[in-house]
């Protein structure tokens, strides 16, 4: 019988980098956005988008694509809920 793989918590190489910082992004592509849309940004500003709540967003650390995501509230907070791996 073959050895059980250990899991992340168990696996000695990732202690070292298991605490380090990295830079998760959630974008969405908004194609009729202009640089004077930007300009007249302001407190409270909502923009528009023909995305919907469901619609799966790429979801990236340091620049690669590691998951898809799709918008959700929680708390009353915007979030990104994991739907699927990549």
């Amino acid at each position: 019988m073959g050895e059980r793989p250990k899991s992340v918590e168990d696996s000695a190489p990732w202690d070292r980098v298991l605490g380090l910082g990295c830079d998760l992004r959630v974008e969405i592509e908004i194609t009729d956005f202009r640089v004077r849309d930007a300009t007249a940004l302001a407190p409270e500003a909502v923009i528009s988008t023909k995305w919907s709540v469901s619609t799966e967003v790429p979801l990236a650390v340091n620049g690669q694509l590691i998951a898809w995501a799709e918008f959700d509230v929680c708390d009353g907070h915007l979030a990104a809920r994991v739907t699927e791996l990549a």
